[in-house]
């Protein structure tokens, strides 16, 4: 079995190495720079995330589901935020947001399962990859041995863009359940078979990663009281450890919203917001915020027309966001255009392999054509 494997199936703890902190001038180049990755899974209805409050067609298309004009947080004349998104505009108002409207791909697949794959292994929708872009990237030009890992996945088991054979990619749920998942995985004397000696040696690794590792580092940031919330927190720990990390994928749930739509959506949005502004609180804390960016993604968006179940079915192109203290914030990409949809769907403007290529090449330095198997333009998002 393979070791990595073994960490990542077996115990969902955090692996750190016995190193020295990362340097000032590494976390401000290359993979010093932190990716955090939001997955909403499910596929986020974007029209009711980013709302088109001047165009009439949205109210025609939604006459139940649709967003209030008089509710939005306007972001100009023509677009704007779900009132639940609030905890979001401080970042706005700091030019610290941007909003990628219009983010998909050609010849879309509607299936949950195919399409996240091809989110995950930035592929074509008829190509199949076994390792996803991240996974692909740390081959290309690889984290700094001395990293803790390549990639940590927060609240869940699914590897998603770091999973790949030679990936050193953790699964945590929480730093404190790691500790004591690491007590229990003492030494003792070696047994003559070698399988087991290998577990044994792991176990070893697990323990001296638990010496490294501070569950009670005091954040002032309040953070939310939910799963996501704690998700947060557990990131912001991986931020401040001393022993670095390329990568944090964070994941919140419930998007497919077939039906009741209206107050699920505001739950979630909710919690999105409140996670990423406590987030952005603690990163400022510690000094990381500047040297982290945010991304979101999902397999799809929703169809702009409501259902008869006051929801949305699966669609095509919507609206992600990027966020940190390097960050141009502003509108970028395309505003949907409602008049002309395309077998009752959006059209795609921004291709989302661009929004890995703004992360590969403007945030870390890393060539993109050879990761994505093509050239896809950055999105001139970032500072410096």
């Amino acid at each position: 079995m393979d070791r990595r494997q073994f960490v990542c199936a077996g115990l969902a703890g955090f692996a750190v190495a016995a190193v020295p902190r990362v340097s000032l001038a590494l976390e401000r180049t290359g993979y010093g720079r932190l990716l955090v990755l939001i997955e909403l899974k499910g596929g986020n209805d974007a029209l009711n995330t980013v709302v088109p409050y001047a165009d009439p067609a949205y109210y025609a298309l939604r006459p139940r589901i649709a967003v209030k004009r008089d509710e939005v947080i306007q972001l100009d004349e023509r677009t704007g935020l779900h009132p639940a998104l609030a905890p979001l505009a401080r970042l706005w108002e700091a030019r610290e947001l941007a909003v990628v409207q219009g983010v998909g791909y050609a010849r879309p697949n509607l299936s949950h399962f195919r399409s996240i794959e091809i989110w995950d292994t930035g592929s074509k929708p008829d190509e199949y990859l076994a390792e996803g872009w991240l996974a692909r990237a740390f081959g290309t030009r690889p984290v700094p041995r001395e990293f803790a890992a390549d990639g940590v996945v927060v609240g869940s088991s699914e590897l998603g863009p770091l999973a790949g054979a030679g990936t050193r990619v953790i699964a945590l749920n929480e730093t404190d359940q790691f500790l004591r998942q690491a007590r229990l995985a003492g030494g003792g004397a070696r047994p003559g078979n070698a399988a087991l000696n290998h577990i044994l040696k792991v176990q070893e690794n697990i323990l001296q990663a638990a010496a490294h590792l501070n569950p009670n580092i005091m954040f002032g940031t309040e953070f939310p009281k939910n799963p996501f919330g704690n998700a947060v927190r557990t990131a912001a720990q991986l931020a401040a450890n001393p022993a670095g990390v390329g990568v944090i994928k964070l994941s919140l749930g419930g998007f497919d919203t077939h039906q009741n739509q209206p107050p699920v959506h505001q739950r979630l949005l909710g919690e999105l917001a409140e996670g990423i502004a406590a987030l952005r609180a603690a990163l400022v804390e510690i000094g990381r915020w500047d040297s982290t960016l945010v991304m979101s993604y999902a397999e799809f968006g929703r169809r702009p027309k409501e259902n008869a179940s006051n929801g949305t079915d699966h669609g095509t192109a919507a609206a992600h966001f990027i966020a940190g203290g390097r960050v141009k914030g502003g509108l970028y990409g395309q505003s949907p255009v409602l008049a002309r949809l395309e077998d009752g769907n959006l059209p795609f403007a921004v291709d989302f392999r661009s929004l890995y290529a703004t992360a590969l090449e403007r945030w870390w330095g890393v060539s993109s054509e050879g990761v994505l198997r093509g050239r896809f333009p950055a999105i001139d998002v970032l500072k410096g």
